[in-house]
């Protein structure tokens, strides 16, 4: 009987494996298969770094290497000036000299590194793995020797104008997504409680440069995705430096008017859509957006189902964008660039979540199978 019993469930599960069309049976293949990339990654992230704002080969206008700089990725010199200054903004075009020699890269690449040995040591809980990401983040934060200074008084400079500007600020936006991360350290010897309090006072001093300094401020009253990360990075430093009234309060006055002047009745991002690459800073910002309903959910605001009375918000602007992802419709705004829509993938699986609905996850497997997601 106990035989016979064995085979009716193995039957009974194979009839409903075949009725949902296999679909147990291909989450847990997909599931192995982004647990073999993560493992992956994360063996080649053991081998990266240590990286420091002093690697850089340039150095700031302040004489220190510590200082965070960077240069704005759309200004090219002038051809009508024997030295090219000032430079002039060609928006969407990337001059390859902002990518040499400057801190864009090597925070990228740590905040890569960091993040997938994390999620690797809470997947296997092998303290390699912690041991290493702490590593990294001493290195970047923490160390006399090699720390980032606090600020972005030189984040994006244009050569022949500005030393600095506020849109600068934006490079470091990945801040929100590593911070969430390092939480899950704090469980393992590697990550010490002086490291923790160390980080923390890292980011109590750069939420007062975010809302004191030149910089800071002229982000804060950005109309478009800057203005969304400002408040997103914001709020996480608040967050990770135990400031949850402070980051309720930011959430409350300044970013549910923000998504109500950005975001209109029909889900579409007027200041994203004057972009070159329309396409690309509407799903830029709306993962943004994501990224603060996230944050907000640690200080009991629901910003996932905030609606105004004249329907703007965060779900109205993914519809926006899913018939062109979708290619039901042709997207009939500017895009320089390759129309990529793999960047919408990691949304639509969030909203199919929080939204309960299965037509976000069925295009974001569509997206996914048609890699390198572009058309």
């Amino acid at each position: 009987m106990r035989v016979r019993r064995g085979r009716v469930l193995l039957a009974a599960c194979l009839v409903a494996s075949a009725s949902s069309g296999g679909a147990a049976l291909g989450q847990q293949a997909s599931d192995v298969e982004a647990r073999q990339r993560l493992m992956r990654s994360a063996e080649e992230a053991l081998t990266t770094g240590p990286l420091s704002v002093m690697q850089k080969g340039r150095v700031p206008p302040s004489g220190d290497k510590h200082d965070f700089f960077s240069l704005a990725p759309y200004w090219w010199p002038d051809p009508a000036k024997p030295n090219g200054l000032p430079y002039i903004r060609r928006d969407g075009e990337v001059n390859p000299e902002s990518r040499r020699d400057v801190d864009d890269g090597l925070f990228d690449r740590m905040y890569t590194s960091v993040t997938t040995l994390v999620e690797a040591y809470q997947t296997t809980r092998e303290e390699r793995f912690a041991a290493r990401a702490a590593l990294l983040l001493r290195v970047w934060f923490l160390d006399p020797a090699t720390r980032m200074n606090p600020n972005l008084d030189y984040g994006q400079a244009v050569p022949g104008l500005y030393d600095g500007r506020g849109e600068g600020i934006i490079v470091t936006r990945r801040l929100t997504g590593m911070l969430d991360r390092v939480r899950s350290l704090e469980v393992s010897p590697a990550w010490t409680a002086a490291d923790k309090a160390g980080l923390k006072n890292w980011c109590a001093a750069f939420t007062t440069w975010l809302r004191t300094s030149r910089n800071g401020r002229a982000e804060a009253a950005a109309k478009n995705n800057h203005g969304t990360w400002y408040d997103a990075q914001l709020v996480a430093l608040l967050l990770y430096a135990d400031r949850q009234n402070e980051a309720r309060t930011v959430i409350e006055t300044s970013t549910m008017k923000r998504l109500a002047a950005q975001i209109e009745p029909d889900g579409r991002q007027p200041q994203e859509l004057q972009r070159t690459r329309a396409w690309s800073y509407s799903v830029m910002n709306l993962d943004g957006w994501f990224t603060l309903a996230r944050l907000a959910e640690q200080v009991g605001i629901d910003l996932w189902h905030y609606r105004t009375r004249d329907g703007r918000s965060i779900q109205a602007a993914l519809d926006y964008l899913v018939p062109f992802a979708d290619r039901t419709k042709k997207w009939p705004h500017a895009q320089i660039t390759q129309f990529e829509t793999s960047g919408l993938v990691g949304l639509l699986r969030q909203a199919a979540v929080v939204w309960k609905s299965d037509h976000y996850s069925m295009l974001a497997d569509r997206l996914r199978r048609s890699a390198p997601g572009r058309h």
